[in-house]
């Protein structure tokens, strides 16, 4: 391997211990705090409440392009008839 790959594996493996020990941290704080069941069941809450987002996000199916304009006509063509 040349210096560039080591020195980006390595720099790739710090971040990891680094985000590892502030995480690891952050657990240590949390678990210390008196209202961790309360913690937990909003943190249950919010993620539920993203899944519904995501859902609702990526399973809708937009309608079909053509088919919109094909409304679009058929309205103008009955404005002007009209």
């Amino acid at each position: 391997m040349d210096d560039g790959a080591v020195l980006l594996v390595a720099g790739l493996a710090d971040l990891a211990v680094s985000t590892l020990g502030t995480a690891m941290g952050t657990v240590r704080g949390l678990l210390r705090r008196s209202d961790t069941g309360r913690l937990v069941e909003d943190a249950e809450q919010d993620l539920r409440a993203r899944g519904r987002l995501a859902l609702d996000r990526y399973a809708a199916v937009p309608p079909a392009h053509l088919e919109v304009l094909a409304q679009h006509v058929l309205e103008r063509r009955s404005r002007a008839d009209g």
